[in-house]
């Protein structure tokens, strides 16, 4: 191109083609930064879910530490470090995502709470505040300097045993700071290589990725602390008896049945049982399990003890293990027993199934009724399809033994199905593929994590090649005009497929919301 004799206006002409081929390299389409959002939005939900997850192994951390002191006390008091350590350090990352990415950027939540992933294409305001020249500034060695200081204040509290290293190797490679080699065999430090230069978006979601590796490096070291740690003696003396009570609450009237059993499984089976002053014969109330089965009458209404001895034979030699337990007698039911059975709320669109009773009360004798609720087949079974509104309310009513009449009612929520994700050959989000199985490839929509399993029918799309026109399909599989713009891609171009269309099948007149869309990278 600038080779050989031109005039001035040839060689100015060659030079703004130079420039505009730049931009469009540097320029990020929206379906792209799109589909970085949702990849954060994933993130997020994983971290609230690896929270939770986190709080129980803790919560049983504790409760072994209060039982078992002289093996979990420790550990616990570990685990407690790492979670003010980890909850810091998290909290952290989410003030850099907020005033060095949002705030700095000048981005504005929409009233959803989402961010505007599509504005957010430009690097440059975090360039600045962490980089100058091939030095970082003052706030990215602050970056890189807590970053270091969670490893260390993590590593400190871990204990220095050899078991503890595949857990400190895991904890060091998630978290390494090593210079990194790039595409061209060159290496960037640690912050150049995974921040500099990037889309806002990119580098919003890095961070959230951060905050899930914390959760999992929590959720590694307490398993660690329950797995590696224990080590409970086999003594029969370590055990507790425990009363399992074929239901919380009886009537009055009724014979108790339960089961008492070990409170650590192990198959032995008892010498002796005695309960309530009652030695119980053994003959007929073992099970496979070993475990003995009661059969009393529960008295009056109100809290009942059980009390008694479990007796077992270790080395030889017969061990008494005090059952202690308790039971309550309940009156007869006044209230219903309303409950979905895969959700707290019904969705519009579906047929959401639902459990209704009255306990105590035969399902011939209950009657129920609310706005789009219909009997199914089954006992206390009932089919709910909601209409408009935000509510509905559904009345029952029973027929008790003595004739009279008991009711209750209880009011659900009534939500959308939730926004489809869509695929390419059953794949969502940025998704490699050859130009080959891309042109061949179905396009579908699915509904992730939702509490029922609905077939959706796509009906159109449209596909954005880098450099082509956007190509409207419809159906499934790509067009011939769709297939020739494919054609014409290179080897890491990112292709979008968005505006997909979809209908639930059988129900097409129910309007899902907007599908989210795929990108695809070509690989050759």
């Amino acid at each position: 191109m600038a080779g050989g004799k031109q005039s001035a206006r040839q060689k100015m002409i060659n030079l703004m083609y130079l420039v505009f081929i730049a931009m469009i390299a540097m320029t990020m389409s929206k379906e792209v930064l799109s589909a970085f959002g949702l990849m954060n939005t994933k993130f997020d939900s994983a971290n609230e879910l690896a929270a939770t997850s986190n709080e129980g192994i803790l919560s049983q951390l504790n409760s072994q530490a209060e039982e078992k002191p002289e093996d979990f006390a420790a550990a616990n008091e570990m685990a407690k470090q790492i979670s003010v350590i980890s909850e810091e350090f998290y909290k952290w990352i989410a003030d850099v995502k907020a005033n060095d990415i949002v705030k700095l950027g000048g981005y504005e939540r929409e009233e959803n709470g989402e961010l505007p992933y599509e504005e957010m294409d430009k690097g440059d305001k975090l360039d600045e505040h962490w980089f100058t020249g091939d030095r970082y500034t003052k706030r990215g060695d602050e970056i890189v300097a807590r970053i270091e200081k969670y490893k260390n204040d993590i590593k400190a509290v871990l204990p220095k045993e050899g078991k503890w290293e595949p857990v400190i190797a895991s904890f060091e490679k998630r978290f390494s700071l090593e210079p990194v080699t790039d595409n061209e065999g060159k290496k960037k430090k640690w912050l150049d290589y995974h921040f500099q230069g990037f889309p806002a978006i990119a580098s919003y979601t890095k961070l959230t990725a951060m905050q899930n590796d914390v959760k999992a490096t929590e959720t590694n070291i307490y398993n660690g602390f329950l797995g590696n740690l224990v080590s409970d003696a086999t003594s029969l003396k370590k055990y507790q008896a425990i009363v399992l009570a074929d239901k919380s609450a009886f009537f009055q009237g009724e014979k108790f049945q339960g089961r008492v059993v070990l409170g650590k499984y192990a198959n032995v089976t008892p010498t002796k049982l005695n309960v309530q002053g009652q030695e119980i014969d053994l003959s007929n109330a073992i099970d496979s399990t070993g475990a003995a089965k009661l059969d009393f009458n529960v008295g009056n209404v109100g809290e009942h003890t059980i009390e008694g001895k479990f007796t077992f034979l270790e080395d030889g030699k017969p061990l008494d293990i005090d059952i202690i337990g308790n039971y309550v007698v309940v009156p007869r039911p006044n209230s219903a027993t309303i409950s979905a059975d895969k959700m707290n709320v019904v969705y519009r669109g579906v047929a959401n199934p639902m459990t209704i009773s009255f306990a105590g009360v035969p399902d011939n004798k209950v009657s129920a009724s609310g706005a789009g609720l219909s009997k199914a087949s089954g006992v206390g079974k009932y089919t709910m399809n909601p209409g408009s509104g935000r509510e509905v309310t559904i009345n029952v009513s029973a027929t008790l033994d003595d004739g009279s009449k008991a009711s209750d009612q209880q009011t659900f929520r009534i939500k959308d199905i939730p926004k489809p994700t869509g695929t390419i050959s059953g794949k969502d989000g940025i998704v490699k593929l050859p130009k080959r199985n891309l042109e061949i490839g179905t396009v579908g929509a699915k509904l992730e994590d939702f509490v029922f399993d609905l077939p959706i029918n796509v009906t159109s799309f449209k596909v954005k090649v880098p450099g082509q026109p956007t190509v409207i399909v419809s159906g499934t599989k790509m067009n011939s005009q769709a297939k020739s713009a494919i054609k014409r891609a290179r080897k890491g171009d990112v292709i979008t497929i968005f505006d997909i269309k979809a209908k639930i099948q059988g129900n097409a007149s129910y309007r899902l919301k907007g599908v989210s869309p795929v990108a695809v990278e070509i690989t050759n």
